[in-house]
């Protein structure tokens, strides 16, 4: 989280992810037309990663509408129901939010009742299967 979407921000988050996750394969990163999602660095990046650019038509919400969705689900669960005193505090509550309930527990519809861990790990046991 920052004060404003910068390159910065979202080259950090990418390669955080790109760290934890140690993609093997080629993996789409859909995004908006942000500035930060067209700049030189952030193409270089995805280039030296294995990493193919996704973007969402201008203007248009239903092209990224998974990462809609999750925001709504974001502010209508944690969000709304709380006055944060700093950016530390809403820091802190989001990340909880993401990683101690939306990504372990929460179930969604669309992934058959689980959550998103427990689907990620049935898809790469039965992957290993095949």
């Amino acid at each position: 989280m920052s004060e404003r979407m910068t390159r910065e921000l979202a080259l950090n988050a990418l390669l955080a992810a790109v760290w934890r996750r140690k993609p093997e394969q080629e993996v789409l990163i859909h995004s908006d037309q942000g500035s930060q999602f067209t700049s030189h660095d952030w193409q270089d990046f995805l280039k030296a990663h294995r990493l193919v650019s996704s973007m969402s038509r201008r203007g248009n919400c239903h092209d990224n509408a998974v990462a809609e969705s999750f925001f709504q689900l974001l502010k209508r669960e944690r969000i709304r129901r709380k006055t944060y005193t700093a950016r530390a505090e809403a820091r802190a509550d989001v990340f909880d939010y993401i990683k101690l309930f939306y990504n372990p527990k929460r179930r969604h519809g669309f992934n058959e009742q689980l959550s998103p861990v427990e689907f990620e790990r049935r898809h790469a046991a039965s992957r290993q299967t095949v």
